[in-house]
């Protein structure tokens, strides 16, 4: 019977040959030139399902298909490039496994979702790889329940808006995606996907941070966000969890940590929201009726603005959360007030009130008042003038001698003045 040697001899047979020319070019010592990706090709197309692959040290030029369950490992050493052309690896099987690949130079048509990775498959693992100068990193369409771990991956250096998106789900649900890096691309995207996990994540340097749409019941929970143009946002979503997260630093006039568009019982807990210039954006939120959104024990600091509304709305749950050293604590743009909300047990750096029992709870509510900043809330326009000397004079005196009605934006019947950490000091 005659045997057939299998994928991982004729590779290192391959490996050998390539070192062997190496040794006898010449006297001058140069390095092997590139090796041509056909012979990875030929190699998994004659694979049986359940084999394991291991691409050898060196760079490969070409591009390649999975379409069986294998498992395709690079160990770090191999790299693959496209050389400007297409996607350079597309996963179309279930239960294949790729890893420890860098995956570099692909196409620049987005037409085409020229990507490092693109999954269309189920259970597949796709992990410990790098992906540079790609529009696209990893793309999943009509995909369910794949892994995508410690990833890092990055875009062509373009503008921000021409960059390809660092991963992408469209109409991809149960997938999970941990610890993965990207940087400097355009968005992280999901749209159209349910019960997906995203937690581990660094997204630093893009344009959304994490960007859903039409999206539902996924759970981000422990991931960073820094340095983006927007950090999380939430269109036309339902169901999902926003948990544990640090979003800091969305860069710009208009960037924002959390914004939810039409967005209903969404739960937002726990998060770290710093130094950007809206901590939390609601547009009109919750959408759905008899929805509600519950906002609880975040700490939402330093931002030009704590909480946004569009416009007067009902339906958020506000408690447990910590508002401090932002320059305004809640806007409500285009008239109207945020007082149709629940706001309870809050903990609000303005509190001017006592706690004369000693429990932690203030003596009297906290009430947020719009005076003067009723005008660049009005009137958007003058926003511009938002922290100027002028508009700061104005609104002092209106508060030391008010001349118009100050409207109460919103009151908190149990402002919280102690946490228990430091009652029990």
């Amino acid at each position: 019977m005659t045997m057939r040697p299998s994928p991982r001899v004729l590779l290192s047979v391959a490996a050998g040959l390539g070192a062997l020319w190496a040794a006898v070019s010449g006297a001058t010592i140069q390095a092997p030139p590139a090796k041509d990706a056909r012979l990875i090709q030929d190699m998994i197309d004659q694979a049986d399902a359940g084999a394991e692959l291991v691409v050898p040290a060196g760079r490969w030029n070409g591009r390649l298909v999975v379409d069986k369950p294998i498992v395709l490992d690079g160990k770090g050493q191999a790299t693959i490039d496209a050389g400007g052309f297409g996607t350079v690896l597309v996963v179309k099987t279930s239960g294949a496994t790729v890893r420890g690949l860098k995956l570099v130079g692909t196409g620049e048509n987005h037409d085409t979702e020229d990507a490092g990775i693109q999954v269309r498959g189920n259970n597949n693992v796709i992990k410990d790889n790098f992906i540079e100068d790609a529009l696209f990193g990893i793309d999943l369409q009509q995909s369910y329940f794949n892994v995508l771990r410690r990833n890092h991956i990055t875009s062509k250096p373009r503008d921000l808006g021409l960059r390809g998106d660092g991963i992408r789900l469209w109409y991809s649900d149960d997938n999970t995606l941990e610890d993965n890096t990207l940087k400097d691309s355009r968005d992280f995207v999901l749209w159209y996907s349910k019960r997906n996990k995203v937690s581990g994540t660094l997204s630093e340097g893009n344009r959304y941070g994490l960007h859903f749409m039409f999206s539902a019941d996924n759970i981000i929970e422990n991931n960073h966000f820094l340095h983006n143009s927007a950090g999380i946002s939430m269109m036309y979503d339902q169901g999902d969890v926003v948990r544990g997260n640090v979003i800091a630093h969305s860069v710009g006039a208009t960037g924002t940590c959390i914004s939810l568009k039409e967005a209903s019982d969404i739960v937002i807990e726990g998060n770290e929201l710093v130094y950007c210039a809206n901590g939390i954006f609601l547009d009109v939120s919750p959408f759905q009726p008899d929805s509600t959104n519950r906002i609880t024990n975040n700490r939402i600091a330093f931002n030009d603005i704590a909480i946004s509304f569009l416009n007067d709305w009902k339906g958020n749950v506000f408690t447990g959360n910590r508002i401090e050293s932002n320059m305004t604590e809640v806007a409500v743009f285009g008239g109207g007030s945020a007082k149709r909300n629940e706001w309870d047990g809050n903990s609000w750096d303005s509190y001017e009130g006592f706690d004369r029992d000693g429990d932690g709870i203030g003596d009297r509510p906290h009430k947020v008042m719009n005076y003067a900043s009723r005008i660049w809330m009005e009137l958007p326009n003058t926003r511009f003038f938002k922290g100027t000397a002028v508009l700061e004079v104005i609104d002092f005196l209106d508060r030391l001698a008010p001349f118009s009605e100050p409207e109460l934006l919103l009151e908190d019947g149990h402002p919280v003045v102690a946490r228990a950490q430091e009652r029990k000091s």
